[in-house]
């Protein structure tokens, strides 16, 4: 099966949210210091590249990431080619998509190939605007995939969008990177690492043909 990989690499001191922990990445044991074994540390946030948000992250009494149903983030999806978009997604650029009820949507961005080529964070990178948080959420949409750090921009509807999605318990997916995926029908598998009480995890996402 031809896999397409549309995980953002961990890397040492990559682009964080601003506040976040920086991403940390060594290794404390090396053979070629004489150990038996390689041993690599890592130190970073729950929401660092290509991650999941639970509704806990923004809901007090929100699901956690156990309590995520694996049916949200396997199965088929579609990518939304919204490269025309400038600033922040509105109602107006998801209305020619014919949303249906229950699907798991991928939107492609130019932050794919502009805000991740970058070695510092973007604080203009294409986001949400809450109405179309709304949108999404009164047409039934069970998942959402954005391609960098937040559903939400920075320092605009970033509280406000991950509430109105969060809460009606839409299951985000923040950090792909879908510079090299032609938009389109695809089976989605996103996996994120099981950590109890957690409001989010890193993930790695996978798409292959329908």
């Amino acid at each position: 099966m031809p896999w397409i990989d549309i995980t953002t690499p961990l890397r040492h001191n990559m682009p964080t949210w601003p506040g976040d922990p920086a991403c940390l990445i060594h290794q404390s044991v090396r053979m070629d210091q004489g150990a038996v074994c390689n041993l690599t540390h890592l130190n970073l946030s729950a929401h660092t590249a290509t991650h999941m948000d639970a509704p806990r992250h923004f809901i007090a009494d929100g699901k956690t990431m156990d309590q995520l149903p694996l049916d949200a983030v396997i199965g088929p999806c579609r990518i939304l080619d919204l490269t025309h978009v400038t600033g922040q997604i509105t109602p107006a650029d998801l209305a020619p998509h014919h949303l249906q009820p229950d699907e798991r949507l991928l939107f492609k961005t130019t932050n794919s190939t502009h805000s991740w080529s970058l070695n510092h964070f973007d604080p203009d990178f294409i986001s949400i605007r809450q109405d179309a948080a709304r949108y999404l959420v009164d047409h039934g949409i069970r998942t959402v995939g954005v391609d960098y750090l937040s559903i939400g921009g920075y320092g605009k509807d970033v509280i406000e969008t991950h509430q109105i999605m969060l809460g009606a318990e839409i299951w985000v997916i923040e950090g792909l990177n879908l510079a090299h995926v032609t938009p389109g029908p695809y089976h989605l598998t996103c996996l994120p690492l099981l950590i109890p009480g957690a409001d989010g995890a890193p993930c790695r996402a996978l798409l292959s043909p329908p």
